[in-house]
Formats: structure tokens, sequence, C-alpha cells
């Protein structure tokens, strides 16, 4: 089964386009089809949710759209490219550069304050101190927490350490932003706390934000849900 986003500007060049796409694993019967024919259409700027049980597929979806696996079969164009006729490098540049990414558990180094992980990313590109501090700035204060720039982790509560991750993952200015199960570890009000930062860089920032959630709260103030069982797509 497929599923289409609406589009209200036919002309419009989607974001991400996935066109029966579909991830196996293994070989003959112990194979196991964790993506099944799956096209869908997303645009700049919309706020989509991926919903579904564990098993269900999502994440791997998640992975094969922001270039970090690939599929099996069919296809997967960013801005028009396929990705499948991109280099390694390329992908990386790409991954670096228009893709940002926020996990569940964080994935912050220890010994390096907010500020030092946000600017990683950009230290990592080779970026200049002056625009790293300024970008690395910028971002901390987006997700609210300028005041706690030179905190550790460890001196931070799990809600502050995944704005930190968020800021992250803007500092490199993403078109789109891949989050899996951001909420996942966080109690009910931080939970909404973040929810509502992803939301506002998304309708804000006019930056595409992809989740992977099972959390209701989160996927309802989503533009378009999609859910995900036995690998295959519906709205």
């Amino acid at each position: 089964m497929t599923s289409d986003t609406i589009n209200t500007n036919k002309e419009q060049i989607p974001t991400l386009k996935l066109s029966k796409v579909s991830r196996i694993f293994g070989s003959d019967d112990n194979s196991v089809r964790a993506v099944n024919e799956v096209s869908l259409k997303i645009y700049q700027g919309q706020f989509i949710a991926l919903v579904g049980r564990s098993g269900s597929g999502k994440t791997t979806l998640m992975n094969i759209m922001s270039g970090l696996d690939k599929p099996s079969s069919g296809s997967v164009y960013y801005d028009g490219t396929d990705l499948g006729s991109m280099k390694e490098y390329e992908l990386v540049q790409l991954r670096r550069t228009q893709l940002g990414f926020i996990f569940q558990s964080f994935g912050l180094i220890s010994l390096l304050s907010a500020y030092e992980n946000v600017q990683l990313p950009l230290h990592i590109s080779g970026v200049s101190w002056r625009e790293r501090r300024r970008r690395a700035t910028e971002a901390l204060d987006t997700v609210g927490l300028a005041s706690r720039s030179n905190h550790r982790p460890y001196e931070l509560s799990g809600g502050e350490q995944q704005r930190v991750a968020i800021a992250r993952a803007l500092v490199s200015g993403p078109s789109i932003l891949f989050a899996d199960e951001p909420t996942g570890e966080l109690d009910s009000v931080t939970a909404m706390s973040i929810s509502t930062i992803l939301q506002n860089i998304s309708t804000q920032n006019g930056v595409t934000v992809v989740i992977a959630t099972h959390d209701p709260i989160l996927s309802n103030m989503c533009d378009i849900t999609f859910n995900m069982a036995d690998g295959y797509l519906t709205t």
C-alpha cells in the first residue's frame, strides 16, 4: 500500500520522495521484509510523524529516508536527486550539511559542555571558530538553553540534554530534521516541552521535521501522521 501527502503546490519538488521502497533483511526462508513498497512525498516545512508498534518498520524507514541505510528496491529522492546515484562521500556531505539527527539516548559527549557538544559538527566540518560560536549560541538560544551553555551533560536534566541534542542537530542549518523517539525517555511535562520545540522548528524555521514516535501527544501535534504496521505505510 502507498501513501502520498497532499501537495498544495503541484509544481513544488518534494524535499523527500520515496518511490516503492522496500527493505529486506536476510535471504530466502529467513528473510524479513521490514519495509514494504512504501511511496510518499514530504514537502519543506512539514511536521511528520511515523507511528507504529516496535518492529513495525518505522525506524528502518527513517534510516532509509536519511540515507543511513539503502533500500533493497525502490528509490529515495532528496530535492529531486536520487540518493542511490550519490557516492558515499556525497552522502556523508549531505548528512553533515542538510540533514539533522536526534536520538532517544541524546548521544552527547559527557566531557564536553553543552556549547562544545553543539558546535562539534561545525568543528568537524572546518567552520571558523567565530562562525561556530555564532551558530552554536543561536542554536542553544532557539531551544531556550543559552544560559546553560557551559554545563556538561551530567549537570543537565534529561529534558535539557535533549534540547542540547536538538540544538546540535540544528547548528548546521539542515533542511530536514530526523528524530527517533525524541521523547521516549522523558516525563510527560518535559515531553510536551520538547514536542513544542520541534513543532516551532518546523513552523517558524521552515525545517522539515520527521519523527518516529510512540508518543500520542507528539504525533497529534504533527501536520501528517503515517502509520506503519508490518512494513506497510498508511495514513
